[in-house]
């Protein structure tokens, strides 16, 4: 039915051969991969923009640069850069007070590379892949405290660790919030829509773990 619809809306001269080996669970799963990783570039522009002196910190560094680190890497986010931290470990790197790095690339290579693993490390879905909603779940509830330490944490200068909303005390750039917002989002209704498909029950507990990052499940 969703392949029927897409095909009304888009016209079938655009429809893709290999689309026929999907269900729509896979087209819709493609859909979500697509639009998570372009809201996390979006969010990489946005805080280099709101905070320049971390690109600095590697001479020579554009924003390009950065983006294109992001698209060649197909699977894991593994960089030496972090010491090949991942995931969670690369998010704490952005609050942890003896990282001298670039705290907005750890950020993205962290978000990045749990999103990925949320989605079974796939590029795109079709009707063989298996898409476990526990990762989901988690990966929404970690999205949640990122938003909230960014928010909430600082450092011992009372500065935050990375400018995001709030500029000198002020709130004056809510697009911060809306971006995790979506993120959000997308992760738990593509949990549900997983869940759902494999009628599988999921361990919620996760969302009542406070302001801690959980590592997805393997």
């Amino acid at each position: 039915m969703f392949a029927l619809l897409l095909c009304t809306l888009t016209g079938c001269g655009s429809y893709e051969l290999k689309n026929i080996a999907k269900s729509d669970v896979d087209l819709v799963t493609d859909e979500f991969i697509d639009e998570s990783r372009r809201l996390v570039r979006e969010l990489m522009v946005k805080l280099y923009k709101r905070n320049p002196g971390e690109l600095a910190k590697i001479p020579g560094m554009t924003i390009d640069m950065r983006l294109a680190q992001l698209r060649t890497h197909r699977g894991q986010l593994d960089f030496v850069e972090l010491a090949g931290r991942q995931e969670t470990q690369a998010l704490e790197l952005v609050f942890n007070q003896h990282f001298d790095g670039d705290r907005v690339f750890a950020l993205v290579v962290g978000l990045g590379g749990m999103l990925r693993h949320a989605y079974g490390y796939n590029h795109e879905s079709f009707m063989f892949d298996s898409l476990s909603p526990q990762p989901l779940w988690t990966s929404a509830h970690n999205v949640e405290v990122l938003a909230w330490r960014l928010r909430n944490n600082r450092q011992a200068n009372g500065e935050p660790w990375l400018v995001t909303s709030e500029y000198q005390g002020l709130t004056d750039n809510l697009s911060f919030e809306r971006l995790f917002g979506k993120l959000i989002v997308l992760q738990e209704m593509m949990a549900r829509i997983a869940g759902d498909a494999d009628h599988r029950r999921v361990n919620k507990v996760v969302h009542a773990a406070g302001s801690v990052f959980i590592p997805l499940p393997i």
